[in-house]
Parts: C-alpha cells; structure tokens; sequence
C-alpha cells in the first residue's frame, strides 16, 4: 500500500523548481512566469499519470488568478 500523495509530490517539486528558476534574490518570493509554471506544472502531472488532465487545468486556472493579480508571476505562497 503506497502513502505516495501525487498532488503533493507535485506540489513539493514545482516548489523547487521555482526556487531554482527565479530571478529573486535568495530568500525572496521565488516568483517565475506563469508560463513557465504552467508548463512545468502540465508536464510532470503528465508524466505522473494519477492527476487528471481536468484536475491539472482547474489548478492551473487558480494559479492563473492568482497570476494575474501579480504581474504574470506565480508566487510558492500561490499554491
């Protein structure tokens, strides 16, 4: 019996990955662009296989929200 949660497994990664990808300084809000996000995001729910592709736009239309209200760029504190 697995423990594995997919959605946070994801969660945890793409936290990483903007924390490697952003431009802030170290300690800062860790922000990238919502497109790069979003295909970063798409990709490994994909390669994943236990997010469904409706349950990956619906979060990403969250985040978008969330976005747009920052100039285009997706904050760790959005997700």
């Amino acid at each position: 019996i697995s423990c594995r949660n997919p959605l946070q497994s994801l969660l945890s990664s793409m936290k990483q990955a903007c924390e490697i990808l952003t431009r802030d300084p170290e300690g800062g809000a860790a922000r990238i662009p919502f497109e790069t996000f979003s295909f970063l995001y798409s990709y490994l729910a994909s390669i994943d296989g236990e997010i469904s592709e409706t349950e990956t736009n619906a979060f990403l239309e969250g985040i978008k929200e969330q976005a747009d209200k920052h100039h285009g760029m997706v904050l760790i504190r959005h997700f």
